[in-house]
C-alpha cells in the first residue's frame, strides 16, 4: 500500500530558518536579501530583524509589498509567501517595546539566548528592526 502525502507550503515556511526576501527598488526591480524568518501561521506572520538603513528597510518604507521564499535542504520543495510589511523600531531603550518585539522574534527564531542584556544592548547599538510581513498568500510545490 502507498501513502501519498500532501504538500503544505505552510510547514516548510514554519520550519525554515532561512529565506529570500524580495522587495521592490525604486527603479521596479527586484531587491533579494537573505534573512532569516520566524514563521507564526497562529497570526499569519513572518518576522523578520534586519538592520535600520539597508536597502530592504527602504525599500520597504517606500512600498510595503513583500514576499519571502524558502526552499527545503534537499530542494526538492519551495514555498513562497507574499504579503505587506511593516517595521518596528528602531529602539532606543534596551527595554523599550520596539527591543522587546525583536526578543520576541528571537525567542521565535532560535530560542533563548545566552545574554539577553547584551543582545537587548546590541538591538539599539545596531539599530535593529523588526520587519513583520502580514501573510496574504501562501504558495509552493514538493518537485521531490
Amino acid at each position: 500500500m502507498t501513502t501519498t502525502s500532501r504538500f503544505d507550503p505552510r510547514a516548510l515556511l514554519a520550519r525554515s530558518r532561512l529565506g529570500v526576501l524580495a522587495t521592490i527598488k525604486s527603479d521596479g526591480r527586484p531587491q533579494l536579501s537573505p534573512v532569516m524568518p520566524a514563521y507564526d501561521a497562529e497570526a499569519g506572520v513572518i518576522r523578520v530583524s534586519t538592520r535600520d538603513g539597508l536597502a530592504k528597510t527602504a525599500n520597504l518604507r517606500r512600498d510595503p509589498r513583500a514576499t519571502l521564499e524558502v526552499t527545503a535542504p534537499d530542494g526538492r520543495s519551495w514555498a513562497t509567501a507574499e504579503g505587506v510589511a511593516t517595521l518596528t523600531g528602531p529602539g532606543t531603550d534596551p527595554h523599550g517595546p520596539e527591543v522587546e518585539a525583536l526578543v520576541e522574534y528571537y525567542r521565535a527564531a532560535a530560542g533563548e539566548h545566552p545574554d539577553w542584556d547584551e543582545y537587548r544592548s546590541t538591538m539599539v547599538a545596531d539599530r535593529r528592526v523588526l520587519l513583520t510581513i502580514t501573510v496574504e498568500r501562501v504558495y509552493g510545490a514538493d518537485v521531490g
